[in-house]
């Protein structure tokens, strides 16, 4: 399952663009952060491919998804303006952005491009 992320959580396991004012992903791992509402229909369909791939890929990356109606700060930091919006970040590197609900087949390309894991 994907792991719900408030603002104090995204801070301590992605990124604190308080203290740091570069880049500096904190996980331990590659993650994919999807940026949500409950009332988005593209967001629905995109849920359950989320949640099997963290199944999936357990151990090997981290899946989390941000509510952008109960963390309005986290979507305005990332320029969100349509959902669902996806973050993909390397363990090394700069973060990659994706919009619109992609299939499966899209996120197992990019987790095979961006973060060099293999199914």
């Amino acid at each position: 399952m994907a792991e719900l992320l408030t603002l104090e959580s995204f801070k301590t396991k992605i990124f604190d663009y308080e203290q740091d004012k570069e880049w500096n992903y904190k996980g331990d791992l590659p993650a994919i952060v999807d940026f949500y509402a409950d009332w988005c229909g593209p967001c629905k369909m995109v849920a359950p491919v989320l949640d099997k791939l963290a199944k999936k890929y357990d151990g090997k990356l981290h899946v989390y998804k941000v509510d952008t109606e109960a963390e309005p700060e986290l979507a305005g930091m990332f320029g969100v303006q349509s959902i669902p919006t996806l973050l993909f970040i390397p363990k090394d590197g700069e973060p990659r952005v994706a919009m619109g609900a992609l299939p499966e087949k899209d996120f197992e390309r990019i987790i095979g491009d961006v973060f060099a894991i293999s199914q």
